[in-house]
């Protein structure tokens, strides 16, 4: 039973006088940003500019000392907020005041300062803490990769709260310094540009600077035994690549695919535009993973995409996703074709470049591939779910969806879609569906229905709507005939053996 009270309004009045502004005005931030895919993923109630991380590393017992200052704004009145991470903070200061803490969940910290934070006002939050990153398991698996002479923090859509507290969603991006001492003799790789080195009573220390806005989960630390080459682009621009020296049979292939780096970011910058960001590289630990993944400037590489052979194919895509996921980085993460059907169509456009299949007859080949039957055509990419989110449909049901807007719009205004889309969202976030108004902008065309078709229909489009994939040229080829099945393009091989970069073996986390 409810009742009501009634007061009258002159005692209403001096009730809410009678409340402490801090009691009324007051309250916690969120535990989660509010991604239905991922609810316990990000924090609310401020937003990070700045992480500067101090660390050190032991290989041989896997021991991750760090203290982490991270500079913020408050966005609204905050009593208390939660940071994202699973080692064991030691000490928590807000504005130099030491703060009250304790872990909840399985990667969330929860501070309250020692006086309530106004909104809109500039914060920093120093957190001390350590821990074993291998020992730290969320959902019984780790985004933490054991080497023989380290370690590495690789993984999608996680891998931040194994090394360093934060706001762990894409949708709050920011500059990261990491500074990382190691034993003599090894070396710690991180994003952006090695700005100074420099060794003391046998520990050396590695300070790398990502200047642009940076998602937690594009952020990547390997620690080891590298051989390093460095170089730099006509333009000045910095490029470092690192190979661990145990890679086996792996290490001519993936130096013959790296190495080749700053010629495939040359070429995508005619495709998309200006690269976004201070360094260029790649680097190939030894782990036992299969997967790739984008982390910003310098992608990170199993050794087992080259286990047969050198392959460009897997460097392109890690590269397009320099534009297409990193600079601008998903709203959501239902919003991963934006990251994904580009990425792959891009290797559809190095296939073409290369002259070993056009990105039509790849899209006829995948077509032709997938009977009505198939499960693939369930998959809807532009809202994928979170089990589906790297579905093999997500990539290559995604690049059909944009030969399909290739076909519809022509040429000229799709490139200029490829190359404005990265330069009006740079260093922000975007949405399928700003994407599909960007491209009806651009065109003057509706588009709505065809994206609908190609994103979200979960079946295999109907012949007219599948002919929107096929050249003119190939329909009049045999305007009447049954088509006949496609040739497997000389491409195709090398693009397929690149599917497993999103393999992981688990349902969680997933690389590019």
């Amino acid at each position: 039973m409810h009742r009501r009270l009634i007061v009258p309004s002159a005692l209403a009045a001096s009730l809410l006088l009678a409340i402490p502004a801090s009691a009324a005005d007051y309250s916690p931030g969120a535990p989660g940003i509010g991604d239905p895919y991922y609810p316990a993923s990000g924090n609310g109630g401020y937003d990070v500019s700045h992480y500067d991380l101090r660390l050190k590393y032991q290989p041989a017992t896997d021991l991750l000392e760090g203290t982490a200052t991270i500079i913020a704004t408050t966005t609204q009145n905050l009593s208390r907020f939660n940071l994202d991470l699973g080692l064991r903070a030691s000490e928590v200061r807000v504005n130099g005041k030491k703060a009250r803490f304790t872990a909840t969940g399985d990667h969330e910290l929860e501070v309250t300062p020692a006086a309530p934070l106004a909104k809109n006002r500039a914060i920093s939050v120093v957190v001390r803490y350590a821990g074993k990153p291998s020992e730290l398991k969320i959902g019984g698996w780790t985004a933490w990769h054991r080497t023989p002479d380290g370690g590495v923090a690789a993984q999608e859509p996680d891998s931040a709260v194994w090394w360093f507290p934060s706001n762990d969603h894409p949708l709050d991006k920011a500059t990261f310094d990491v500074s990382v001492s190691v034993p003599d003799g090894t070396q710690a790789i991180s994003n952006g540009v090695l700005t100074s080195q420099s060794s003391r009573l046998g520990w050396t220390r590695f300070n790398w600077r990502s200047d642009k806005p940076q998602a937690t989960y594009l952020a990547t630390l390997a620690v080891g035994t590298f051989d390093i080459t460095t170089d730099k682009t006509d333009k000045g621009l910095p490029v470092l690549n690192a190979y661990s020296k145990d890679l086996g049979g792996n290490a001519g292939a993936a130096r013959a695919s790296i190495e080749r780096t700053a010629e495939v970011a040359e070429w995508l910058e005619e495709v998309f535009g200006p690269y976004p960001f201070n360094a260029l590289g790649g680097y190939v630990p030894n782990v036992t993973s299969g997967y790739a993944l984008e982390t910003q400037t310098r992608p990170f590489y199993s050794p087992r995409q080259f286990a047969n052979g050198a392959n460009v194919s897997v460097v392109v895509h890690e590269l397009a996703h320099q534009w297409y996921g990193d600079s601008v980085s998903v709203d959501g993460w239902k919003d991963i074709w934006i990251n994904e059907g580009f990425a792959r169509y891009s290797q559809w456009l190095w296939s073409e470049k290369e002259g070993e299949g056009t990105a039509q007859e790849l899209a006829d080949y995948v077509y032709a591939q997938h009977p009505a039957d198939d499960p693939f055509w369930t998959v809807k990419p532009g809202d994928p779910g979170p089990d589906k989110q790297f579905d093999l449909a997500v990539y290559d049901r995604g690049a059909l969806a944009l030969q399909a807007l290739r076909n519809e719009i022509g040429d000229e205004d799709f490139f200029a879609v490829l190359k404005g889309w990265p330069a009006e969202h740079a260093y922000g976030n975007a949405r399928v569906a700003d994407f599909v108004k960007y491209a009806e902008r651009v065109s003057g065309k509706p588009l709505a229905g065809l994206f609908d078709t190609w994103l979200y229909d979960p079946s295999r489009p109907a012949a007219p709507a599948a002919a929107k994939a096929r050249t003119p040229r190939s329909q009049a080829a045999a305007p009447t005939a049954p088509a006949a099945k496609p040739a497997q393009p000389k491409s195709w091989k090398k693009i397929a053996a690149t599917n497993t970069i999103h393999d992981h073996g688990h349902g969680h986390g997933h690389g590019h």
